[in-house]
């Protein structure tokens, strides 16, 4: 018996609307980073990996890296006012794949309640992006949910 084809198959229209910063501005939200994202970040600001994990990461519910959140409203520390990301040149590769999170193409459900997040998703003259461009974010996604406990290149 093969492989069900995923509902997406035929693609899907996407485009990123500017100073939307809706995926980004989720109180509670949380973006896993595998360790080239955490060297990639450090780089960016000139900090050696393990300084820059303990100054700007905190950890998950077991253990794993994650960007740290505003104390004051539980979003992003990287969100710009302007809704723009302070580090996109080297924004973790989960950030990156947003929408095509493995938990928001798992089910139609969890599907619409992204489309309702999302205004790229609704915009009727957005590029349809293909399966192929899809399945990369999905594995990018899936590598930076696995994560990382601990430091070590």
């Amino acid at each position: 018996m093969g492989a069900r084809t995923p509902w997406y198959s035929n693609g899907v229209r996407f485009q990123c609307q500017p100073e939307c910063g809706k995926c980004c501005d989720q109180p509670g939200g949380v973006v896993f980073l595998a360790k080239h994202d955490a060297l990639r970040l450090a780089n960016h600001h000139n900090m050696e990996v393990q300084d820059w994990l303990d100054r700007d990461c905190t950890r998950s519910h077991n253990g794993r890296y994650v960007l740290r959140s505003r104390e004051h409203d539980g979003i992003c520390i990287y969100l710009n006012e302007d809704k723009t990301c302070s580090v996109y040149e080297a924004k973790p590769d989960q950030c990156s794949a947003f929408p095509w999170w493995n938990e928001n193409m798992v089910s139609t459900r969890a599907w619409h309640k992204t489309v309702q997040l999302c205004p790229g998703l609704r915009h009727s003259e957005a590029d349809v992006i293909s399966l192929p461009v899809i399945q990369g974010h999905l594995d990018k996604d899936r590598v930076a949910e696995k994560g990382f406990r601990k430091w070590s290149q």
